[in-house]
């Protein structure tokens, strides 16, 4: 007849061995789950590092091309406002080298009525007068500007202004006959033109 003690202790040592396996397939199971998971994580992080590595010199160039431009645009800006403030100077000062050689004009005109104030000989006032002119022009001369010639050219009518006609055999046609206001430029450009007189066929 069959123990029934030892029955019960086989089926106790059996039911322990099959709880291990078990333990020890879920164990296994687990650490298979594990491992999938970190690979996929691993495979993840790989992924985002490749991507990147292909990103990061497309970025660092824009970066770079971006900063060129932010100083770039700082410098047109700096720029810019220098020429404004030079353009506000010069059209604030840009008549001061003139005017100062015009103060000795000035001085000279004063000191000529002076001297002409007891002075009865009207040769004595010409001459003052004559002094002060050439002074005068001789500064406007040195300041850039330059009498037109008229009288024997030909009219021109970027520096003429015909505002008589003669008919006449003595000069060929279109020859300026006579000056009548001097015309004045300052290099290239005309502040005044000569008032002239053409000749014409008559």
């Amino acid at each position: 007849m069959e123990n029934p003690f030892k029955k019960a202790v086989e089926n106790t040592e059996n039911n322990e061995v099959k709880d291990e396996t078990e333990n020890v397939i879920t164990q296994e199971e687990q650490d298979v789950s594990e491992n999938s998971q970190q690979e996929e994580l691993d495979n993840d992080k790989n992924a985002t590092v490749e991507k990147e590595e292909i990103k990061n010199p497309y970025q660092e160039k824009y970066e770079q091309l971006n900063n060129q431009y932010i100083r770039l645009a700082a410098d047109f800006d700096n720029y810019r406002k220098r020429q404004e403030q030079e353009r506000e100077a010069l059209l604030k000062y840009g008549a001061e080298s003139t005017l100062k050689k015009m103060l000795e004009v000035i001085d000279n005109f004063e000191r000529g009525l002076k001297a002409i104030e007891s002075v009865e000989d009207c040769e004595k006032v010409k001459e003052c007068y004559n002094l002060a002119y050439k002074n005068f022009t001789d500064v406007l001369t040195k300041a850039g500007l330059e009498v037109i010639p008229a009288e024997g050219e030909i009219f021109d009518p970027n520096f003429h202004e015909a505002v008589m006609q003669t008919p006449t055999s003595e000069k060929p046609e279109h020859t300026i006959i006579a000056e009548l206001q001097k015309g004045y430029k300052l290099g290239d450009k005309v502040l005044r033109p000569t008032l002239v007189n053409v000749a014409t066929q008559e």
